[in-house]
This record gives structure tokens, C-alpha cells and sequence, in this order.
């Protein structure tokens, strides 16, 4: 396995890992989630120009899983991270998660932030494994809280969510990528 920059041609197969990792989903009474639309290859695109789309391919290159962040108050935002399910449980999603905390502290930022389902054994028990802590109502930023609106207005308050942060080590000057 090997976490690189997502490519233009990767941008479909991220889709389909997105459709994938929605399935499981279904079996907790959540199909509007399983159902929901995979982000659109502009969006991905505009994500993987901006050098903020990662994949962790297998020996062919493959894409199976992927991570999008967007730096949001000083910190990197965690927008989506998924890993197709048959590829699930060998540590993909920690990587990912780890690669963009690299990528956080490299650009100065803070943390590592993040939004999900607080019941859903793959989410929010998960990432609080990765070291992530649920965030106070009080302690949630101006982009937090307009992402919580964003998603409200999605209907994902339909079941209950967190944000989550994970602070990131700061990298000393001489320690930074030029």
C-alpha cells in the first residue's frame, strides 16, 4: 500500500469507492446515505488541483481508498475519507488520516478536523481510536459550524453527528518541507 497525490483518472474510481463504502449503511437503517450521490468529478478535480486529494493504492496502483481535506480555521478538514469495503480493516483509513495530519502540520495547521455519525462503529468510535475528540457545541469554530449547517441542510441530522479533532505536532522550521 502507498498513499499518492489522487490523479485525473483516478477521480472515477473514487466515485465508485465512495458508492462502495456507502453500502454498509443500509445495513443500519440508513439508505438516504447508501443512496447519496458520490461527489461530482468537478468537485473531486478542483479537490486533486489543489493538491488536496490522496489515494492509497494497491499494487497496481489502484485506488482503495481516498481523502479530500479542506483547510477550514486553521486547521485541515477531513471533507471525506473513504475505503472501499473490500479493502476495509488493513489500516487504509489510518493512513490516510495520518498522511493528511503530515500534510496539516507541514502547512501550519493546527489539527485535523472533522464531521460524522457519532453511532456508527466506523465513525466516530473510529476515529476516536485515531485519536480524534468529540468537540463541544462551545468549542466548534465559524467553519465548523457552517459545515454542521451545510450538512443539516442535507439532512444528515436525520441521525446523530459530531464534529471530531485531532491535534496535529507542529513541525519546527527546519523540520518543514521547502
Amino acid at each position: 500500500m502507498r498513499i499518492r497525490p489522487a490523479r485525473r483518472s483516478d477521480l472515477p474510481l473514487l466515485q465508485d469507492i465512495e458508492r462502495a463504502a456507502g453500502e454498509p449503511f443500509r445495513a443500519l437503517g440508513m439508505s438516504r446515505i447508501a443512496d447519496d450521490d458520490p461527489p461530482p468529478l468537478e468537485l473531486l478535480d478542483g479537490y486533486r488541483e489543489a493538491g488536496r486529494a490522496w489515494v492509497t493504492a494497491g499494487p497496481d496502483d489502484r485506488p482503495l481508498g481516498y481523502l479530500i481535506a479542506d483547510p477550514v480555521d486553521g486547521a485541515a478538514h477531513v471533507e471525506q475519507v473513504s475505503v472501499h469495503p473490500s479493502a476495509a480493516r488493513r489500516g487504509l483509513g489510518g493512513a490516510l488520516i495520518d498522511h493528511a495530519a503530515g500534510w496539516a502540520a507541514a502547512g501550519g495547521l493546527a489539527a485535523l478536523t472533522l464531521t460524522t455519525f457519532s453511532h456508527v462503529p466506523w465513525n466516530a468510535p473510529y476515529y476516536a481510536r485515531l485519536g480524534f475528540r468529540v468537540l463541544p457545541e462551545s468549542g466548534l469554530t465559524d467553519g465548523l459550524r457552517t459545515i454542521r449547517a451545510e450538512e443539516a441542510e442535507h439532512g444528515l441530522d436525520r441521525w446523530p453527528r459530531v464534529c471530531m479533532r485531532r491535534d496535529v505536532p507542529q513541525l519546527t522550521e527546519t523540520a518543514r518541507p521547502q
